[in-house]
């Protein structure tokens, strides 16, 4: 078993205090034997993203960590990118001199709003078909390696709109789902919903089940850490999950090019 995780933050995005030489301590603790920092970033100055990231300080931090756990540590370059659908010039401009080996695509923001505060804002409208047609505009435009906590909805309205069922919704999230294997873009299990309230992975079984019998293949697992303590959270869990659905391998990326892990 190859250990990876492959959705972590530090204090390079805005909403972590973590720092990244004690992550990777810590992931060297658990075992872990690959990580790939995939920090918040937006150029859409009203996100909350916007602003927070120093390029020059990031990426000293990844070099900085590569050197020193060279031999003990595999640590990769990544990014989480918000809407990346949206201002893709603008995006284009910001990323095209960094050297990725991984960049996430997710939505955590729907006409301006916070996933949170427009489900608040809009109390009669179906906002998990809201998010998922922003999910689908996103992995028809946007310039990514894989598609992060696809379900990701979830984590806010379970509490008082429930947990979407996959049935009503299962059309557009086929259509999500072709589109990203039209288009080599990857599926993520995003093991964070195990450690709140929520109790289930994003996304869960339906979706993965889905994805693999229209053809897609490339699968990445990420604890979506925000604290050095959960590095590699989930990692066997995810694995258990993904056989269930019928994979037998996932994958890590190198210079934004997936490699197959076997199972």
């Amino acid at each position: 078993m190859y250990y990876i995780d492959y959705h972590h933050h530090s204090n390079h995005s805005f909403d972590s205090k973590a720092i990244m030489m004690e992550i990777c301590k810590e992931a060297i603790t658990k075992g872990v034997q690959e990580i790939c920092f995939t920090e918040h970033f937006s150029v859409n100055p009203n996100a909350p993203t916007y602003g927070h990231m120093k390029w020059a300080n990031y990426l000293a931090d990844i070099q900085k960590c590569q050197v020193i756990y060279e031999d003990q540590l595999l640590i990769k370059l990544g990014i989480e990118l918000c809407e990346p659908h949206l201002m893709r010039e603008q995006y284009k401009a910001a990323l095209s001199p960094i050297p990725f080996d991984y960049i996430l695509g997710s939505i955590h923001n729907l006409d301006g709003l916070t996933l949170r505060k427009y489900m608040n804002a809009h109390p009669n409208e179906d906002i998990y078909l809201a998010y998922f047609k922003e999910m689908y505009e996103l992995v028809t435009y946007a310039d990514i390696d894989v598609l992060a906590h696809f379900d990701l909805m979830k984590r806010y309205a379970h509490a008082t709109r429930g947990i979407y069922k996959f049935a009503d919704y299962q059309e557009i999230i086929s259509s999500i789902l072709k589109m990203a294997i039209k288009r080599g873009i990857g599926l993520e299990i995003n093991t964070s919903g195990w450690r709140t309230k929520l109790n289930e992975s994003l996304p869960f079984l339906e979706v993965l089940k889905l994805y693999k019998e229209l053809g897609g293949e490339i699968l990445t697992i990420g604890s979506d850490s925000h604290k050095k303590e959960d590095v590699g959270a989930g990692f066997t869990e995810a694995l258990n999950l993904a056989k269930e659905a019928g994979f037998s391998s996932y994958y890590t990326f190198e210079k934004r090019k997936p490699i197959r892990i076997d199972m």
